[in-house]
C-alpha cells in the first residue's frame, strides 16, 4: 500500500501492480490517504503482517522513521523512511529515494555538474542531501532555520542560501511541492541552473521542467525518480529484480 496525504495523484499503484503482474506474484497495491494520527495504525498493519510492505509519501516520511522498529543505514542517515517492510515480526524501514535520486542523476548525465541546490526542508530534501552529500551542497527553504537543522540532522556539509536565490551552474533538486499545481519556482533559479531534478509530478509537465527543457538542460522529472525508487521498494519487498519495462510502461 501507499500511505500519504494526498495520494490521489500518485502513479505508485499502477507501477507496483504492473510489477506484481510481470513477476507472477499474486497481490494488490492500494493508495490510502492517511493523516498524521493514522500513521501509527498504518505502520502496525505492516508490523503484524496485514501488509507485506508499504510506501510512505509526503508528509509522513519522518513519522514513518520514528514509528519503524528498525531502519537501514540509509534511512538512519536521512532521518526519513519511504519504504516499510514486514520482516521478522517487525516493521523495518528503508529509504529508496536516496539510491533512486543517484540513479537518475547518472542516467541524465549530470555527473560533472558542480554545486547542487536542494530546495525544501522536508523528507525528500533530506534524502537529496544524503544522495548528493559528496557535492558542493547549497540548500534553500522558506525557513532558513529548518534548512540549517536539516543539514545538521543529516550530517551533510552545506551552505544555506536565502529562499528564492539562484546558484549559478547548480543542479537544482526541487524537493518541494512547487509545480504540482502549475506553480513556477522563483525567478532565476532555472535560468541560472545547469540541470534539474524536479520531484513533483502530475498529469502535465511542471513549469520548471518545461523551462529547463527550453534551455536544453539535463532533466529528471518526478516520474523518473518515482520509477527508480519504486523499483528499489519492489526489490526490498520481494527479493526479486524489479521488472523495469513493465513498471515503466505502467508509468
Amino acid at each position: 500500500m501507499l500511505v500519504g496525504d494526498p495520494v490521489e495523484h500518485s502513479r505508485s499503484p499502477a507501477i507496483q501492480r504492473a510489477a506484481l503482474g510481470a513477476a507472477g506474484i499474486e497481490g494488490s497495491y492500494e493508495a490510502r490517504r492517511v493523516d498524521g494520527s493514522g500513521m501509527a495504525s498504518a505502520v502496525a498493519e505492516v508490523r503484524y503482517g496485514e501488509f507485506d510492505g508499504a510506501n510512505v509519501t509526503m508528509p509522513h516520511k519522518e513519522a514513518a522513521f520514528a514509528l519503524a522498529d528498525r531502519v537501514s543505514e540509509t534511512a538512519l542517515r536521512a532521518g526519513v523512511v519511504n519504504t516499510l517492510i514486514h520482516r521478522d515480526g517487525m516493521a523495518a524501514g528503508d529509504n529508496t529515494d536516496v539510491p533512486g535520486m543517484r540513479s537518475v542523476w547518472d542516467e541524465t548525465g549530470m555527473g560533472d555538474i558542480g554545486p547542487v541546490l536542494v530546495l525544501g526542508s522536508g523528507g525528500a530534501a533530506a534524502a537529496a542531501l544524503v544522495a548528493f552529500a559528496d557535492h558542493d551542497i547549497k540548500i534553500s527553504a522558506r525557513s532558513s532555520e529548518r534548512a540549517q537543522a536539516l543539514l545538521a540532522r543529516t550530517r551533510v556539509s552545506g551552505e544555506v542560501v536565502e529562499w528564492g536565490s539562484a546558484v549559478q551552474g547548480a543542479a537544482v533538486v526541487n524537493a518541494t511541492p512547487i509545480g504540482m499545481g502549475g506553480e513556477m519556482l522563483p525567478d532565476g533559479i532555472i535560468e541560472r541552473a545547469a540541470g534539474l531534478i524536479d520531484l513533483p509530478y502530475g498529469a502535465e509537465r511542471t513549469p520548471a521542467v518545461i523551462a529547463a527543457f527550453a534551455l536544453g538542460l539535463p532533466i529528471a522529472d518526478g516520474r523518473e525518480v518515482l520509477l527508480a525508487q519504486a523499483a528499489g521498494s519492489f526489490e526490498l519487498w520481494t527479493g526479486l529484480p524489479a521488472p523495469l519495462d513493465a513498471m515503466r510502461a505502467a508509468l
